[in-house]
């Protein structure tokens, strides 16, 4: 028995691939910045130009010398890199910046939808005339990227909540990837409108948007712009005081295009972007490169979200700017782990420390030994609040290869009720515009949206909210085993 268990080769998991759906202006400006930087995150490590299976996961390589379509080529060296991705916005300006630009080569236009009136910062616009006006070509796009792939594992959505193409037509097409592809994970990455928001509707927008993501997202991973722009601003105010001293690069990677083919000026968007794209960078590092302990993204979904409903998940990203010196003492792999606990490298205003965790995953890339991380997550276990039956709820992925610029990095998503503030505010902000019926009218008239939606949205938002006070109300309680169907319904 042993000497044939021996003899047998070894099993390897088949390589996944993963499609990108990029939709609307924010949407489709983070997607620029994570293809532009899984780009050189694969040059750095693929010296030889030989097209692989870590390229395979986002990437297909196709035989274009003959025009046109050319066919897969799956083995040998690289042709012509095509992302997997669709880009879809209702307004053309982006998509055709970034078809001018030095991505122009990674996308062609079988992957495009565009219109040129754009969703005027309105939920029904976008979910309900565009869905309806581009369903069949979405779900044929769709089904051509699919066909592209041997074995498709994930989609993922970036879009934003406040406007109107990314938060209607966004959502509109986690429906279509739920009744399309039901078996495939969908992750949503959702940029949060700020209190100080310039769309006077982005209320309304997030709170129907919301009772899309809640229904039909498999993990979602909310970023407000407020946390984005104090990151922003913390790690210029570093770079300027010369507190870094040497230690920091001046252009970081993280924070700056700069080392890329743009040369235009830099808009403030930019850096913001740029930090959710290192996030999308990171969270599917383990699916892109080889680690002594892989995770796979349906992994995440499978051991982060307990109950359906509640898969909103706060994500903290460490280093936050480039370390010069790479030989890190050991001691910064550990104020790393520090970091991804405290507010300052949280991309949603929120305390975790404070509220009760449902799992936490740990993503470590790098150089970084199973011991380093257990030690650390024992160190940090004492002052994190776990729910009681899952104490153990660590979900953890190394990846041996770090992002470039960096020795180490670390993301930390963490499903934990310190989310419920950020839907408390919202539900706020949306029952104000609502009391007064303000700009109601603007959705009312647009086909197929009815004031139901509205009362139907909110009372979705509570009823989450109010799980979330559920669990809460479950902190420091002894340690029981609860009957889990009843808070999943």
């Amino acid at each position: 028995g042993a000497a044939a268990a021996a003899r047998a080769p070894r099993v390897t998991a088949p390589m996944t691939q993963s499609v990108v759906l990029q939709v609307g202006q924010c949407g489709n400006q983070i997607g620029c910045r994570f293809w532009d930087l899984a780009l050189r995150e694969h040059a750095a490590v693929n010296k030889k130009g030989i097209y692989d299976e870590a390229l395979s996961s986002f990437f297909r390589n196709v035989d274009t010398r003959n025009g046109g379509d050319g066919a897969d080529i799956h083995k040998g060296k690289i042709f012509s890199l095509k992302a997997r991705a669709l880009l879809i916005d209702m307004e053309e300006g982006v998509v055709n910046e970034i078809l001018q630009g030095p991505l122009r080569d990674v996308f062609d236009s079988k992957q495009l939808i565009t219109d040129v009136s754009g969703s005027g910062n309105n939920w029904a616009v976008g979910h309900k005339l565009y869905g309806c006006q581009y369903r069949e070509h979405i779900v044929e796009k769709l089904r051509r990227t699919a066909e592209h792939c041997d074995c498709l594992q994930c989609f993922f959505v970036i879009h934003s909540m406040g406007g109107g193409t990314g938060s209607g037509l966004g959502t509109f097409v986690l429906n279509v990837l739920e009744d399309e592809f039901p078996e495939v994970y969908r992750f949503v990455t959702s940029v949060y409108p700020s209190g100080e928001d310039d769309v006077i509707t982005s209320p309304y927008n997030s709170v129907l948007a919301m009772k899309e993501l809640n229904e039909h997202a498999d993990c979602v991973l909310p970023i407000e712009n407020e946390s984005l722009f104090s990151i922003v601003s913390k790690i210029h105010q570093m770079t300027n005081s010369g507190k870094l001293g040497s230690t920091v690069k001046q252009n970081s990677l993280l924070t700056s295009s700069a080392g890329s083919i743009k040369t235009e000026q830099e808009k403030p968007f930019d850096a913001m972007n740029n930090i959710v794209a290192n996030l999308l960078l990171n969270l599917t590092s383990s699916a892109r490169f080889e680690g002594s302990l892989n995770m796979d993204l349906n992994e995440i979904s499978m051991n982060l979200v307990p109950f359906p409903r509640l898969h909103y998940l706060v994500s903290s990203l460490t280093p936050l700017y480039t370390l010069a010196d790479v030989n890190v003492p050991s001691r910064r792999l550990d104020q790393m782990f520090s970091d991804a606990f405290s507010k300052d490298h949280q991309l949603i205003q929120a305390d975790p420390k404070h509220s009760l965790y449902l799992a936490c995953a740990l993503l470590v890339r790098g150089n970084v030994q199973v011991s380093d991380l257990r030690r650390n997550i024992e160190r940090l276990k004492p002052s994190l609040h776990f729910v009681s039956w899952n104490q153990e709820g660590w979900k953890t992925g190394l990846c041996s290869v770090p992002p470039v610029g960096h020795s180490h990095s670390l993301l930390a998503l963490a499903n934990n009720t310190c989310v419920k503030p950020t839907f408390t505010e919202l539900k706020d902000r949306f029952m104000k515009l609502y009391k007064k019926k303000a700009h109601l009218h603007h959705y009312l008239h647009v086909d197929g949206m009815e004031q139901s939606c509205f009362s139907e949205a909110i009372s979705s938002l509570s009823d989450l909210i109010e799980e979330y006070n559920q669990l809460d109300a479950t902190k420091g309680a002894p340690r029981t085993d609860p009957s889990r169907l009843k808070i999943a319904m």
